[in-house]
């Protein structure tokens, strides 16, 4: 199955998000100006590993369910600045293009 438009769209503004830096699923769709959380987070379960998937996060910080380990391994890599288990949103979130 090939992305639609939205999922293109969702893809190519994630390729943006600079290391070190995250998105919530919410802040996705409030960029785009359509979609929702909900629908951000389909496309990026279903076409995401592309893109740097890691840097979409939940919107209290906690990445991915099911990839927590690795998203916050490579997070912490990148330099993002992490609370325990969540990436601390006020010091990481990337404000856009």
């Amino acid at each position: 199955m090939l992305p639609s438009p939205f999922a293109e769209r969702v893809l190519d503004l994630v390729d943006t998000i600079p290391p070190g830096r995250v998105l919530a699923y919410s802040d996705v769709a409030a960029m785009l100006g359509e979609g929702g959380p909900r629908a951000v987070g389909t496309v990026m379960a279903r076409f995401g590993s592309g893109v740097p998937w890691h840097r979409v996060v939940r919107a209290d910080g906690r990445p991915a369910a099911g990839h927590e380990q690795e998203a916050l391994r490579r997070l912490e890599a990148e330099g993002a600045v992490l609370r325990g288990t969540r990436v601390d949103m006020a010091r990481s979130r990337w404000g856009g293009r």
